[in-house]
């Protein structure tokens, strides 16, 4: 029986009653008696329409329900069966019918008499937010999809279709069959499909059916929303779905931590060549021809397309990035094209020469990028005018003029790729990063980019309009108060900057997609975000070694000499706001040890920017910078190279004072080469005569002129790719290049006669000993090495036994001998010639003869 004794009337309408029902009532009431009047009477003479809560069965044995409809003052009614409903309707009420399941008969008599059914969460939720009941013509159990508009795809039975369609009405939700811009989710049972595609496009949230079974689990939990993005998240398409993925031209480590994010993804793998792949991703730079003919189902793109599905959390379409075969690849130009074949010596020769003309032409074309971002550089002017006599301090400030402006097109590429995309709102899937990250990685960039652009646009300005009186000081005295504001608080948090961009690589499949992305863009020269990032710590202290290297090469009646001494200064002081806490000791304890090792190197390779990247043993192939088959140890430190050559014992050699344990120096310093210098760096192809070869195209300020150096690399334990690719790279960014990869050349050993063949032969080792210990032999009966102290006595006792009386003939004889020794004491020794010097002296020599010089 109805339980009437609960029944509550009130006056008026309650807080819970359907204000589109009442206006609906309204409009019939006044249709039927046609009655035109203020819609004042219409409701005076209308009768009252209450909304009525019938508790059905379970529902009236809610506690908490009946509590909530009781303080809220809302009549109701229990009900266990159809049959009572009879006697309870009534034209006075507007029946709401509660139920607790949506499955059982008395639901299904009910939705078939088309009357409004509710779940108790809609009642909670609408007594304890104070708000209408919302209308619904489909019964409404929760709101956890209200407002939600959703769109199905991929879904080949009906009845799972007909089930989750279901379950979304009586969330809330509504569904629409064909996508728009108003469809805010779409369920998707696969990953292909035009409303998929568009989804993607649109960065539509794409989600999983499980997102909607798991939602209506949860239909009872009060203020439970299906779109809060923590739950939601959970159920999301990954890019990979119902993706057998394969990988061609990686590393193995590169492989394996892109076949665990393809996991990650939703993905599968499996080897290159099975026919089960759905896709087969490939790195286009390194792969030109495909091992096998791939089927038309299978899908060969670049490994952009792998990255960019991450990023944007959803499959990329693969009509963009698919992967094509070049007929007629652009390699890089081998200069094997120029080989000499021919016997004649003195053709060999002129070949020799047209082939490092044409290096060193290219190696003075523009290093600027083909494109730089329009928003963060203006057109240079015209091309810089070259003086008919290229002196060393304007071959200075070129150089300073076209590393400062690769270093203004590096800050850009870092603005523009990196730091503006992340910014960015409304992106696909959501920030990828939180703004407080975004800050921490990039901090004063952008301030540091405005301050270089206008020093950029100054020397521009000087170098076009070129006088050996202009003054490059004033520029960088004019911006020294911007770089002290600037500089400090990048450098000085620069390790928590680089710490925030692994941890979110880390933690972000979406961040370290958006990194791999960029770094395989050509701005980026295949640099890392961390690699470009260290261009700002390593900037200052490159331009006060170029200051300072123009300070030198200018003459003492310049004005500008001055100038330069104070801005080296002021260029001192800025760096002395930098934070000494972040110099690293182990660096500069390995660059003592090379000072201790090296007798004669310079002292000022001590620095505090400075550190060493790696040792190498060699044997010099040529004439330069040592005889050919020396023993030589390169130094390379970040800004410039240590040439050093095995140091030959030396007859008489005083014993060290006591006390002295450190064992004696093994080298002896040769030139300490500033990286700057290296215009080219020539991998020697492997032959049956030549086995790990290289060579640099070295070209100092003071001479006009490029020198090849050659060598062999004797160390096992480094491979010659690496070393070279760790060269050209050190030096890309001591120049302020990010595309180091075109610095290397491949060279055929014939083209430039070096060869390796004789380095390890019985007879070559022997006549190079030979030659060694005559030079020795020379060194040590030469009048040059007699201690001064030896000659002051001779000339003493020689004085002494004259005195008194003229010198005979016999001691004008032995007077004038010791005369010309005492003036051979102050030749320096052959080896400790500077090497421009001795390139300078070799020059005229060589361009008779096999010469390596243009």
């Amino acid at each position: 029986m109805a339980d009437n004794s609960i029944l509550t009337s009130t006056t008026g309408r309650t807080s819970l009653a359907d204000s589109s029902i009442f206006d609906c009532k309204v409009t019939e009431i006044s249709k039927e008696n046609e009655f035109i009047g203020s819609a004042s009477y219409v409701e005076e003479e209308m009768p009252q329409i209450e909304t009525r809560m019938i508790l059905v069965q379970e529902a009236g044995k809610q506690e908490e329900l009946i509590k909530a409809l009781k303080e809220i003052k809302v009549p109701f009614v229990k009900m266990e069966s159809l049959e009572e409903f009879e006697g309870l309707d009534s034209p006075e009420f507007e029946n709401v019918f509660i139920v607790t399941d949506f499955q059982d008969s008395v639901f299904n008599e009910l939705y078939k008499m088309d009357y409004r059914i509710v779940g108790p969460p809609v009642i909670l939720n609408c007594a304890q937010k104070g708000e209408p009941l919302p209308f619904s013509c489909r019964p409404l159990y929760c709101t956890s999809m209200m407002n939600l508009v959703l769109c199905f795809t991929g879904f080949r039975k009906k009845e799972e279709l007909v089930r989750l369609v279901t379950l979304v009405h009586h969330m809330g939700g509504v569904i629409r069959k064909d996508f728009n811009s108003k469809v805010t989710h779409l369920v998707a049972n696969c990953t292909q499909g035009e409303k998929f595609r568009i989804a993607v496009s649109l960065g539509t949230p794409i989600m999983k059916s499980e997102w909607i079974y798991k939602a209506w689990e949860r239909r009872n939990e009060q203020d439970f929303s299906a779109s809060v993005d923590d739950f939601k998240n959970e159920f999301k398409v990954p890019p990979f779905q119902d993706c057998i993925l394969s990988f061609l031209g990686f590393s193995d480590e590169e492989k394996n931590n892109m076949e665990e994010m393809t996991k990650m993804q939703g993905g599968n793998c499996l080897p290159v060549g099975d026919e089960r792949c759905t896709h087969l991703v490939v790195e286009e730079n390194i792969v030109k021809e495909l091992p096998f003919e791939p089927s038309k189902k299978l899908y060969v793109v670049k490994q952009e397309w792998f990255w960019g599905s991450i990023q944007m959390d959803a499959r990329a379409g693969e009509t963009m990035y698919l992967y094509e075969k070049a007929d007629t690849p652009e390699l890089k130009k081998s200069v094997s094209l120029l080989s000499l074949n021919t016997p004649n010596s003195n053709r060999k020769r002129r070949r020799l020469k047209e082939t490092l003309a044409q290096l060193s032409r290219e190696t003075d074309l523009s290093p600027f990028p083909p494109q730089t971002p329009k928003s963060c550089t203006k057109s240079s002017k015209n091309s810089t005018p070259v003086p008919s006599k290229q002196s060393a301090r304007w071959q200075v400030a070129k150089e300073l003029y076209q590393t400062e402006s690769n270093y203004v097109n590096i800050l850009a590429t870092i603005i523009q790729l990196f730091q503006v995309p992340l910014e960015e709102e409304g992106q696909r899937g959501g920030p990828i990063l939180a703004p407080e990250e975004i800050k921490t990685i990039f901090g004063s960039i952008p301030d540091i980019f405005d301050v270089h652009m206008k020093i950029k646009d100054d020397l521009e300005d000087l170098i076009v309009n070129w006088d050996e009186s202009k003054s490059i000081g004033d520029i960088f005295l004019k911006y020294s108060k911007d770089l002290v504001k600037t500089y400090p608080p990048f450098v000085n948090f620069f390790e928590m900057s680089k710490e925030t961009i692994i941890k979110c690589e880390k933690q972000k499949p979406r961040f370290h997609a958006f990194l791999k992305i960029n770094q395989a863009k050509p701005e980026c020269g295949r640099q890392s975000l961390v690699e470009l990032l260290i261009r700002p710590v390593q900037r200052l202290p490159s331009v006060a070694l170029l200051l300072n290297d123009l300070r030198k090469h200018t003459a003492e009646e310049n004005p500008d000499k001055s100038t330069l001494e104070k801005a080296i200064g002021s260029l001192k002081e800025v760096m002395t706001h930098i934070n000494e806490d972040k110099r690293k000791t182990e660096a500069q304890k390995q660059i003592f040890d090379v000072v201790y090792e090296v007798d004669g190197c310079p002292a000022n390779l001590l620095s505090s920017h400075r550190s060493l990247v790696q040792r190498v043993e060699t044997i010099s192939l040529g004439e330069h910078p040592c005889d050919r088959g020396e023993q030589v140890t390169l130094f390379l430190f970040n800004d410039c190279l240590e040439i050093a050559r095995k140091r030959h014992k030396v007859i008489g050699t005083f014993r060290s004072p006591p006390g002295h344990t450190r064992p004696p120096a093994s080298l002896k310093h040769v030139h300490l080469m500033p990286l700057s210098q290296i215009k080219k760096v020539l991998d020697i192809r492997e032959t049956e005569d030549c086995h790990n070869a290289f060579a640099l195209l070295v070209r100092p300020p003071t001479e006009r002129a490029n020198v090849l150096l050659s060598f062999q690399m004797t160390s096992e334990e480094l491979l010659k790719e690496n070393w070279l690719k760790m060269l050209c790279r050190h030096v890309a960014n001591t120049i302020c290049k990010a595309d180091a990869e075109n610095l290397i050349y491949s060279a055929d050993p014939e083209s430039f006669e070096v060869n390796t063949k004789d380095m390890d032969s019985t007879l070559s080792r022997a006549s190079r000993a030979i030659k060694k210990t005559s030079k020795k032999v020379t060194r040590a009966f030469s009048f040059s090495k007699t201690p001064k102290r030896a000659l002051r006595r001779a000339l003493m006792t020689s004085q002494s036994s004259v005195e008194g009386r003229s010198p005979s003939s016999n001691d004008k004889h032995v007077m004038s001998r010791l005369s010309s020794t005492s003036s051979l004491a102050g030749i320096p020794s052959p080896s400790l010639i500077s090497l421009p010097s001795f390139f300078e002296r070799r020059s005229h020599t060589l361009s008779r003869s096999t010469t390596h010089l243009i």
